[in-house]
């Protein structure tokens, strides 16, 4: 059995990053699809992909050599030509989709082995931040304190809307002083009478999916709450790091749980802290998401082509390919995309459908990537 004891400031010098890039954004659709998901796309128009864009804001918090992205092994290609700096090495390649804790206890595993007790800030490719400088400084606060303690931190976004797509963490009084607090609750997804009762509680956040702890707390974690699938990829121990990686994780992932950490870690231990931050965060999960970053015209329409005309439409999201050309006349909160030969058309308060649709049509399609 491996022993993770608390390290000293002077040997806990190492930070890593793990950026986390292999789900196939299937409420993106038809902009997302599984050969060329979400996170390799540029959603809103900035000239860098969702993934460049979380690499920039990682290279702010540690040495870019000391960042990983774990993703399908069918995008390995796609990281490395939108991230040709990042070491191949630095790349995990999961055979298999098991949601976060796998993946997270696979990278952990790997950077123990390499440097004990490392901190890891662990972030999704997808999200959105748009105040980096306030970022790199909250997530630094975050890493100090886990140099010298053995919590599991989250980032809990101070919420500004009672949003009814996020998960909220309630934290429990204590010192004014003390900028990170203990967690009391977990909440999913919540409907909007009881959002808007957390917020006039003042006593939650936004949960940004953005962790930070060192490699003692999380992998004594896993070993408590998540013992099979801790033991499940600790068995390659002497495997990590050398040439025989790749073939166990390829024999031993697949058998995994396919579950995530804030279930199978964060709602059963009592080491979780939460960093209230702000610093202008939404996980783009869904069009929705996207239209509340988007500019609009004098008629709240989010618009990004120049070869639309609108006319008595207001409230919605159009975007389509490049060439493409379209008259929209009367539609009022709607969400249209068109790219290459899709195209989606479905009120924006029916967004949380649209992962249905897509499966719907592969079915009746009988395509995988559609």
């Amino acid at each position: 059995m491996l022993s993770f004891a608390v390290l000293s400031f002077d040997e806990m010098s190492t930070t890593y990053a793990l950026i986390m890039a292999g789900g196939i954004g299937s409420r993106f659709w038809p902009m997302s699809t599984p050969r060329h998901p979400k996170q390799f796309l540029d959603i809103l128009g900035t000239g860098r992909t969702l993934l460049q864009q979380t690499y920039d804001r990682m290279s702010r918090v540690t040495s870019p050599e000391n960042i990983m992205v774990a993703t399908h092994s069918q995008y390995k290609d796609l990281v490395m030509d939108q991230l040709p700096d990042l070491p191949e090495g630095n790349i995990l390649l999961e055979p298999a989709r098991r949601n976060t804790a796998p993946c997270i206890a696979y990278a952990s595993i790997k950077i123990h082995k390499m440097k004990p007790g490392s901190s890891i800030v662990v972030t999704p490719a997808d999200h959105l931040i748009t105040e980096e400088d306030d970022f790199a400084k909250q997530v630094e606060v975050a890493i100090k304190h886990t140099m010298e303690n053995n919590h599991l931190i989250t980032l809990g976004v101070k919420p500004l809307r009672p949003e009814t797509g996020y998960g909220y963490i309630q934290f429990k009084d204590g010192d004014e002083n003390e900028p990170i607090k203990k967690v009391k609750t977990f909440t999913e997804k919540p409907d909007l009478d009881l959002a808007r009762e957390f917020i006039e509680s003042g006593e939650f956040l936004w949960n940004s999916g953005i962790f930070i702890w060192n490699t003692n707390a999380i992998l004594n974690a896993f070993e408590k709450h998540q013992p099979d699938l801790y033991q499940n990829l600790i068995e390659g121990w002497d495997l990590y790091n050398t040439d025989g990686e790749q073939s166990f994780i390829d024999k031993s992932y697949p058998s995994s749980d396919n579950i995530s950490v804030d279930y199978g870690i964060l709602e059963r231990s009592k080491s979780v802290y939460v960093l209230p931050v702000s610093f202008g965060w939404s996980d783009l999960g869904t069009w929705g998401s996207v239209y509340q970053e988007m500019k609009k015209d004098d008629h709240e329409n989010a618009i990004q082509s120049k070869r639309i005309l609108v006319n008595e439409s207001l409230n919605n999201i159009i975007s389509l390919d490049k060439g493409k050309t379209a008259i929209i006349s009367g539609l009022d909160g709607y969400i249209v995309i068109a790219e290459g030969n899709r195209l989606l058309i479905c009120p924006r308060e029916e967004e949380q459908q649209i992962k249905s649709f897509v499966n719907d049509l592969k079915i009746s399609l009988g395509e995988e990537d559609i």
